[in-house]
């Protein structure tokens, strides 16, 4: 397919910046491009190649350095905020963290406070539920604009379709749903959620630098965190090649980049898991997505 790149580089795309080559790869840049995922689609099928989509790249991590399907990646940009009647309009590959920040500085709009230096962007935000000190996205979302890859048709979906959970939403259930656009009420739940926390202090001071897609595994318990765990047997701070946790929090999974390989980042964790198993009786589970 024209349309189609081939062995590009789609590691740079991911949190731990890993030189990771995939066979096929698409940018969708503008709404119209999304035209053509009907016929991606359709290739994909044809030859049996996974799709794997791409947004932030902050929640997936590259078992190898070749992946053998389609990456398709959303850099879908723009956004609008209607001071008057609070509503605020964001294309889906806008990163979350920037729109919180800008709403703060330029409109003194707090209401997104929390979510400044939350990684990711609104695809992946309102896929997965995503929240932090409280607040979750579905609290102030209003509607999204979807393309249903299988028929071509786009969709506006209100709250009450999309079924959101903890870290869930129906657009996490049907892949051939592509979420163009996002529209939130930010004058529902004011009070609530307008922080006066300092939570930019909170993660700059706690959360390490570096390429990272932050706290690696789930905590296995309200009385046990993944990062006290591996603080517990002796892995904080610990590296293996190109990657090592974090001195700082020890459930930060951290890579050197492109000198890093997948394979040190996959054998660090899986030595992670074993040992704490085996000293603890904990199982470890990601809470970072990784591709094989």
């Amino acid at each position: 397919m024209n349309c189609l790149e081939t062995n590009h580089n789609v590691g740079q795309y991911a949190g731990y910046k890993t030189r990771v080559l995939a066979a096929y790869f698409f940018e969708i840049l503008t709404e119209k491009d999304t035209e053509k995922l009907s016929e991606i689609f359709a290739f994909s099928r044809e030859k049996n190649l996974e799709i794997l989509w791409i947004s932030g790249g902050t929640n997936i991590l590259f078992a190898k350095d070749f992946f053998p399907g389609i990456v398709i990646k959303n850099s879908l940009k723009g956004w609008n905020f209607d001071e008057q009647a609070k509503k605020l309009s964001i294309f889906s590959g806008e990163k979350i963290s920037d729109i919180a920040e800008v709403l703060e500085k330029n409109f003194g709009e707090p209401i997104w406070h929390r979510f400044i230096g939350l990684p990711g962007t609104i695809a992946g935000a309102v896929v997965g539920n995503a929240g932090c000190f409280g607040l979750e996205t579905e609290n102030n979302f209003f509607s999204a604009k979807i393309l249903d890859i299988s028929t071509g048709e786009t969709k506006i979906l209100q709250k009450s379709d999309m079924n959101f959970g903890y870290r869930h939403s129906i657009l996490k259930e049907n892949p051939n749903y592509f979420l163009i656009s996002a529209e939130f009420d930010l004058s529902e739940i004011r009070e609530k959620y307008a922080s006066d926390v300092d939570n930019i202090d909170f993660r700059e001071n706690k959360q390490p630098k570096g390429n990272s897609c932050g706290s690696f595994f789930k905590n296995p318990g309200r009385d046990a965190s993944a990062g006290s765990l591996i603080e517990q047997i002796g892995f904080k701070g610990k590296r293996h090649g190109g990657a090592r946790w974090s001195d700082l929090h020890a459930n930060f999974l951290l890579s050197d980049g492109e000198t890093c390989k997948p394979s040190d980042l996959i054998e660090l964790i899986r030595l992670t898991q074993k040992t704490v198993f085996e000293k603890t009786g904990f199982e470890l589970v990601n809470e970072v997505r990784i591709i094989e």
